[in-house]
């Protein structure tokens, strides 16, 4: 029997049981940025940290290119911004020949109004056969300011 113990946090639980993909043995990831205090591991990997932020303000590309060919069926995303009231546009796309085109799987919008909106959680079932690659566009200021584009978490399934 294969077990596995693992922090209980209900607000980070998807409402079904999942088994979420090992993105550190699955895939390379490619950034635009980083900051070293918050590096992708720490939205990637489930209690690495408390997410990944660009050095830098401006629209940033996550972009995970896994080794082999990858079935998706859910994606799960946290974004959370306790600082700045901000309107964030974000798109999910994926490829399945390598990275030389994407097909889009979603663009959103969110506004961030701290104190009281401070996180968006999203939660994507989907049907994705021969993922090659996976890439998350963040505009962390749709209105052109200083913000820097985070993810708290980011699991796929």
């Amino acid at each position: 029997m294969r077990k596995r113990i693992t922090n209980h946090n209900p607000q980070n639980v998807s409402p079904v049981d999942q088994s979420w993909l090992d993105l550190q043995r699955l895939a390379q990831v490619e950034l635009t940025s980083e900051d070293a205090a918050y590096p992708i591991e720490a939205a990637l990997v489930p209690s690495a940290g408390p997410g990944w932020r660009a050095a830098q303000a401006g629209e940033q590309t996550i972009r995970l290119l896994f080794d082999e060919l990858q079935r998706i069926r859910h994606i799960q995303l946290l974004f959370q911004e306790d600082q700045q009231a901000r309107t964030q546009e974000f798109v999910l796309r994926w490829s399945s020949d390598g990275g030389q085109s994407y097909r889009e799987i979603l663009r959103q919008q969110y506004t961030f109004s701290p104190p009281g909106m401070t996180r968006e959680c999203e939660d994507y079932a989907v049907d994705l056969a021969g993922v090659t690659a996976l890439e998350l566009r963040i505009v962390p200021d749709i209105s052109g300011g200083d913000a820097r584009a985070s993810v708290a978490q980011l699991r796929i399934a």
